[in-house]
């Protein structure tokens, strides 16, 4: 693709964190953009920040295909079409198998997954007609697992096969797919879990590193926008969890898993305890977007 510039590119999750980020970035490359989230208060300051004649936002759910069909119908009537679409609204989950709320275990299977689909299905006939390039926002979680968080771990995984299927269906019409991976990365999502649990803020101080380090949310946007203008098939973040995609067969034997599995007596024990005290599995600024 090489230079963004005048290119339309549709961003989920675009209110806080990376989607923020690279949002900001790729206008200062003068692309136009069209930004959607359910955050509507850092939704439309973003928009303010960045010049709203370059910038279509939308209120508007990813787990409603109807809405994400309006949204990319609006993208075409106003800028012409779409030639790169960001598939990265995402939440998390806290709690062992045995403690996590299943409503919030579907809700997150909702945006996660069922989301990213959506989005796609909604852009992907002007991605098409543009030649252009669908990004999926997967996580290190593809390649390795994490105790307490198997929901979010099944996701990312599930949208990393969806992109490697996607991309095999649409690379006859000229269009490429990549899917990002990151380690812990220091977003809203991040903090929020830092400041609710304890559990987790040990988890990431004992486990080997680098896999504990928390990456800026800045470091993450320019490898992203680097990503969407090479049109990669795979964005890692930091570089290193690259090496993990190739590890990840010996990740899941009782060798890989040991370093990991240690932990797990005495941390998920006190997550589970910690999870129970808060009576949410999720961000209470989920709970807060969430409640009627």
């Amino acid at each position: 693709m090489g230079s963004v510039n005048d290119k339309v590119v549709f961003i989920t999750g675009a209110a806080r964190g990376v989607g923020a980020d690279v949002a900001r970035r790729l206008r200062r490359k003068g692309a136009k953009l069209v930004l959607t989230d359910i955050d509507a208060e850092p939704l439309a300051a973003l928009a303010a920040e960045l010049g709203e004649d370059h910038v279509l936002t939308a209120v508007a759910d990813v787990r409603d295909l109807s809405a994400m069909q309006s949204v990319a119908d609006q993208a075409v009537e106003r800028f012409g079409g779409i030639d790169v679409v960001v598939a990265n609204a995402g939440i998390a989950t806290y709690g062992s198998v045995l403690q996590v709320d299943p409503d919030a275990v579907k809700r997150l299977l909702d945006i996660n997954v069922l989301g990213a689909f959506h989005t796609v299905r909604a852009t992907l006939p002007s991605i098409i007609s543009r030649r252009g390039y669908v990004l999926i926002v997967s996580s290190f979680a593809a390649y390795a697992a994490s105790p307490g968080l198997a929901p979010y771990h099944a996701a990312k995984a599930g949208v990393e096969h969806f992109a490697n299927t996607l991309r095999l269906e649409v690379a006859h019409h000229g269009v490429a797919v990549g899917s990002a991976h990151m380690s812990w990365i220091d977003t809203p999502m991040v903090q929020d879990a830092k400041k609710d649990l304890a559990s987790f803020r040990e988890m990431l101080t004992r486990v080997p590193k680098p896999l504990g380090n928390t990456t800026s949310v800045d470091k993450c946007g320019e490898a992203f926008v680097k990503g969407i203008e090479e049109r990669k098939r795979q964005i890692n973040v930091p570089g290193w969890v690259g090496a993990f995609r190739w590890l990840k067969p010996l990740l899941s034997t009782p060798l890989g898993e040991r370093p990991i599995a240690a932990l797990v007596p005495r941390i998920l024990p006190k997550m589970d305890a910690e999870v129970a005290a808060l009576g949410r599995s999720t961000s209470s600024r989920l709970e807060e977007l969430e409640s009627p």
